[in-house]
């Protein structure tokens, strides 16, 4: 049976790598939105209008992922998958440096918000060839009874950059003060994340397109239409399929990761730093986690995985906001666990690429994902903050919704195998 090279194993690095510089680069925004909007809004602003709009220019990165997206899969299944994963770096590099040294209001007036709009508009379109990109990209690479592991490697890299956001951003606030913060402190977290991107952007040069586009291109059986009409008239089974998987994906990692440290400091009245902290034990337990489902994957199959882990996710989601109300204090173990389960995660990607002919392979996962993310993704936080007022455990509730479906499509898969 053929296993993992030297070659497999490089690749899976500078994928794994990359897709934390970049996720980094498109998270960090959020991490000092409190700063961005007290220097590129009207200082007479009133505050809620002022976050209102800073957090607007936050998500219109999620509304731009489906659009860049499903333009860099078009090309990444017409003219390789290698070039659209080194421009997807590049586009999330340039527009991260550049926030770092774009004037502020106080310098340029209206002028600062509207380019920093237009900047994390083309984050947005970056992160949304990045992440379908990089999947496909290492599935094609290795063989295939090792494409969970790949796809899960490459999850924790994903997973690892939001861990790196949140630790650079607690390293920043430390070392400047908060006048020092203001005053130029802001931009060494977006020049530092830009230089790096840069950085892999040029290491990426040395990955070889993959094997299966190599030979498509030799047999001459690329996509001879537009291959999301390919994708749309054919495959609609697979799209439904990538989007309920999307959903339950977004639905742990939204509320479970980013959500839930606000929450527990306004549920359980638990320090923010307390609850930061226990976040990041979690993050970094949910890249191990991508990596250990990804695995069990490859050699158990991914429905007996996918019904097991989300099991496992919705027991542990509604233990941790139970034991909250009444043993706070052990928050660090519960959310470790928590986090550990949130990385059956890791055998979404593997699932939803292989649910596609390789010939419309990028269109198809990207579009399903980069749609389904974006309207669920964006829903979530208001569908939880509509639900606390009725359900203190509204959070928990809602990921062992999604981790039903998730046992639901692992049954399935089961069963088809």
């Amino acid at each position: 049976m053929p296993t993992l090279g030297r070659s497999d194993y490089r690749t899976l690095i500078l994928a794994a790598l990359g897709g934390a510089l970049e996720f980094y680069d498109f998270i960090i925004f959020v991490f000092f939105a409190v700063v961005i909007g007290k220097l590129f809004f009207p200082p007479d602003m009133p505050e809620w209008l002022r976050q209102l709009q800073t957090f607007g220019i936050f998500a219109a990165g999620y509304l731009a992922r489906p659009l860049g997206g499903v333009v860099m899969a078009h090309f990444g299944d017409l003219l390789g998958r290698k070039r659209m994963f080194m421009l997807s770096i590049f586009l999330m590099s340039v527009p991260t440096l550049a926030i770092g040294m774009l004037p502020t209001y106080a310098v340029i007036g209206v002028w600062a918000p509207i380019l920093l709009l237009a900047l994390r508009v083309l984050q947005g379109a970056a992160i949304g060839g990045e992440v379908p990109g990089a999947w496909v990209f290492v599935t094609e690479h290795v063989p295939p009874r090792h494409a969970g592991f790949a796809c899960g490697t490459l999850t924790a890299g994903l997973t690892a950059g939001i861990l790196l956001g949140s630790l650079v951003a607690t390293a920043i606030n430390r070392l400047y003060t908060p006048a020092e913060l203001l005053a130029e402190g802001w931009r060494v977290p977006f020049i530092i994340g830009g230089a790096f991107g840069l950085l892999s952007a040029w290491l990426r040069q040395w990955l070889h397109e993959t094997p299966v586009f190599k030979e498509m291109q030799a047999r001459q059986t690329l996509a001879d239409e537009l291959p999301l009409k390919t994708v749309i008239r054919e495959h609609r089974p697979a799209v439904i399929l990538t989007m309920l998987l999307t959903w339950l994906l977004s639905a742990a990692i939204v509320v479970m990761i980013l959500m839930t440290p606000t929450l527990v400091q306004k549920l359980y009245a638990i320090p923010a730093a307390t609850a930061l902290q226990a976040n990041s034990i979690a993050t970094l337990l949910l890249s191990l986690g991508c990596v250990v489902f990804g695995a069990l994957a490859d050699r158990y199959g991914a429905g007996r995985v996918l019904m097991a882990g989300c099991a496992m996710l919705g027991v542990t989601s509604a233990l941790f906001y139970q034991q909250m109300s009444v043993a706070p204090q052990d928050i660090n173990g519960w959310y470790a666990l928590c986090g550990f389960f949130v990385g059956v995660v890791g055998v979404v990607p593997g699932v939803a690429v292989k649910s596609f002919p390789p010939v419309v392979r990028f269109s198809g996962l990207s579009f399903s994902y980069n749609v389904a993310y974006a309207v669920f993704g964006g829903l979530t936080p208001v569908v939880v903050s509509m639900l606390l007022p009725l359900d203190p455990l509204a959070p928990a509730h809602y990921v062992v919704a999604l981790s039903l479906v998730g046992m639901s499509i692992g049954g399935y898969l089961w069963r088809r195998a």
